[in-house]
């Protein structure tokens, strides 16, 4: 089916459609720029830079797409990426920002995510498959959001924080460090307050798993102990299977350090 352009739109000569695109009123979209089968791209939409974008993704109005990093060390005719996988949906007034030669030239979505209203995916980040970015998430540089991770409302994030695979963050929290993998996190700053119980479920994540992750979270995070000693007590006494694995390895090669437990929690324990 051959692609449905709004005839106010402007499309640079560079831009390369697949067959289905639907453009609407007022779009601009020029550079090096290539847009998969089925997309849609809603009303005052801007794509620019260096940028592709796969197929069935919904980019609502006023979305700003594959602009400039916001960084000072980048310069104008800098060549850097912007990579959009398929089936996202980016509501208005989004805005995803190309990479930095400094730091791997490349900002990277996955599939299937949702980036509700104002949020934001700033520089080189990398998002996996099936996340979803509440209204007005702040994602700073760098940023490594791990697949089926949720960010609640006006949530900030520290650069080169990285965001665990199946973890849900409190609206309003203020992340300054690594969250893990399956944790449900909130505060000024960010706490963790347990397992992301209700995620594991859906996800039909077995019970004895669960079991595992929830003694491994009361030894790591609820126990007192130090990391190191809370690591080591981990591998040796809760079973180690895959999940507990991603968890351990997640804490030991953190750089900015993890996000700590509550102690109300600790105290309950």
């Amino acid at each position: 089916m051959a692609h449905v352009i709004h005839p106010t739109a402007v499309i640079g000569p560079d831009v390369k459609l697949a067959d289905n695109v639907r453009i609407g009123p007022y779009v601009v979209i020029d550079g090096d720029v290539t847009i998969g089968s089925g997309t849609e791209i809603g009303a005052h939409t801007t794509i620019s830079g260096w940028t592709r974008i796969g197929e069935g993704n919904r980019i609502f109005p006023h979305a700003s797409i594959g602009q400039d990093p916001q960084d000072k060390k980048h310069k104008r005719d800098d060549k850097t990426w912007l990579e959009i996988g398929s089936n996202n949906v980016f509501r208005e007034f989004t805005t995803a920002n190309r990479g930095t030669i400094d730091g791997g030239g490349v900002t990277r979505i996955g599939n299937g995510n949702l980036f509700m209203a104002y949020s934001h995916a700033a520089h080189d980040c990398q998002v996996g498959d099936g996340c979803v970015l509440a209204n007005s998430v702040a994602l700073a540089g760098h940023v490594h959001v791990e697949d089926r991770a949720i960010v609640g409302g006006l949530v900030g994030v520290h650069q080169f924080v990285r965001i665990g695979t199946m973890s849900m963050i409190g609206g309003c929290t203020k992340v300054s460090q690594d969250i893990p993998p399956f944790a449900m996190s909130v505060g000024i700053p960010a706490l963790v307050y347990g397992l992301n119980i209700v995620g594991l479920r859906r996800s039909q994540m077995p019970t004895e798993s669960i079991k595992a992750l929830k003694e491994a979270f009361r030894v790591l995070f609820f126990s007192g102990l130090s990391r190191s000693s809370a690591l080591e007590r981990v591998e040796r006494e809760v079973p180690q299977g895959p999940d507990v694995r991603r968890l351990v390895e997640f804490v030991r090669s953190s750089e900015r350090g993890v996000t700590a437990g509550s102690t109300s929690v600790a105290a309950e324990e």
